[in-house]
């Protein structure tokens, strides 16, 4: 199974960074490119173990997710329970560990995923792993603007 990850330091103490990365609506659009459309589902108001969200992603396509850790402020991991039809599974993880000399915080993102149909897997995920690698990139630009953003600071911070 490919495996994406990036990694970037954000000039915040982990809890705020992690305040940041679960951010909702327009304060999170502000930093987050990917998004189009994300929202719990299920009645749940707030992140949490086995909380699901529906996102819809700048191109279209929407997928549902479901937390599977959730762990403030150090980490918190997702997979996807129902998406696009080219992807057999998706899982992702989000990490927060203090910067160098306690300083920052380093944030990795890491992703798995497989491709469908099973005779085309190996030139998909080929693809998937240039495509998602590159979109994980540019969504952690985002995060670490995010995190220099007063707007988005006062919002996790209120």
């Amino acid at each position: 199974m490919p495996v994406v990850s990036a990694e970037a330091f954000v000039p915040v103490d982990p809890a705020t960074a992690f305040a940041v990365s679960q951010t909702t609506g327009a304060v999170r659009r502000r930093w987050d490119p990917f998004i189009n459309e994300q929202h719990f589902l299920d009645g749940a108001e707030l992140p949490a173990k086995d909380v699901r969200t529906f996102t819809r992603q700048r191109f279209g396509f929407s997928m549902v997710s479901r937390y599977v850790s959730y762990a403030p402020p150090r980490n918190v991991g997702m997979v996807m329970e129902d998406g696009p039809w080219f992807f057999e599974k998706l899982g992702g993880g989000w990490r927060f560990s203090p910067g160098p000399d306690g300083e920052g915080t380093i944030a990795v993102w890491k992703y798995n995923f497989s491709c469908r149909p099973a005779w085309i897997a190996p030139v998909a995920e080929r693809i998937g792993t240039w495509v998602l690698g590159f979109e994980i990139r540019r969504r952690l630009a985002g995060f670490v603007r995010g995190c220099s953003d007063p707007e988005v600071l006062r919002a996790v911070r209120d």
